[in-house]
């Protein structure tokens, strides 16, 4: 049947080194008794398994990792504040970043239980930092004003650097970024203008960020998005403020703004 062929299409994706589940699949943590998965609200059509087929064979989707189009932006919009992706295929990306994980690349725990984080050296061939510090010699070069990540979130203030006006070096590290399929699809169904959107496949990690940096760990993420995070109706996780990190993330941030090719970004 055609459902039969969808599904067989991603479980053939990436055979080549299949991936043991039991380190790939999301942890017990990321699911309590009180909120069950919110996948299990959701009746999956032919066309959505088609759907996910299509992205499997595309390329994006294996068997544990998807390109999330969170993520896609930083290929597609020459706006992107942060690390951008130039010349590289998205399907090979993801292909890499499943081969870094079955060769010992682990899942490391980020902010919550949904956020892992798997951290490669830099395989991307041009790419640079998404951020630098700031310097009395490039702070004048600074730039502010109010953008938003896509048309579904309110714009807010930032800052950044345009990128002919400094050193930026090459990344050493790519922090990849991933959000469990089942938060994904609560913070879509939070967002009426997002729930119109492709379905998303059955990988249970979704690729939504990498960042190119000099570190081979988390380094803070923007206090404003932290802010966001505590509003899942307005673009955010559903994750209170853990007052401590808020503090790190200032402390970093205050040392540190994105770069930006074009005129202004887009989010960070």
């Amino acid at each position: 049947s055609m459902r039969a062929r969808a599904v067989s299409s991603l479980a053939t994706v990436f055979s080549r080194r299949p991936v043991s589940r039991t380190v790939n699949a999301p942890t017990t943590s990321t699911r309590t008794p009180q909120h069950p998965k919110p996948v299990r609200h959701f009746r999956r059509s032919v066309t959505t398994t088609m759907a996910a087929a299509t992205m499997a064979d595309d390329g994006l989707c294996g068997e544990v990792f998807f390109l999330d189009e969170f993520a896609s932006r930083q290929w597609d919009d020459p706006s992107y504040g942060g690390t951008r992706i130039a010349g590289f295929d998205k399907g090979e990306f993801v292909r890499r970043v499943h081969e870094a994980h079955v060769a010992g690349a682990a899942l490391v725990d980020g902010y919550a239980p949904f956020c892992k984080h798997v951290f490669v050296p830099n395989f991307i061939p041009g790419t640079k930092v998404g951020s630098v510090p700031i310097t009395r010699e490039n702070e004048k070069h600074l730039r502010s004003g109010y953008s938003s990540r896509s048309d579904a979130e309110l714009p807010v203030l930032t800052r950044w650097f345009p990128h002919d006006k400094v050193d930026i070096p090459y990344a050493t590290f790519l922090d990849v970024i991933l959000y469990s399929r089942e938060q994904l699809i609560k913070e879509r169904s939070a967002m009426e203008s997002k729930q119109e959107r492709p379905p998303l496949p059955d990988a249970p990690w979704g690729i939504i960020s990498i960042k190119g940096q000099l570190e081979n760990f988390e380094c803070p993420m923007t206090p404003i998005t932290m802010m966001r995070n505590t509003l899942i109706g307005e673009g955010g996780s559903g994750v209170e403020i853990d007052r401590a990190a808020y503090a790190k993330a200032v402390a970093y941030h205050k040392a540190h703004a994105p770069v930006v090719a074009a005129g202004s970004p887009n989010g960070e």
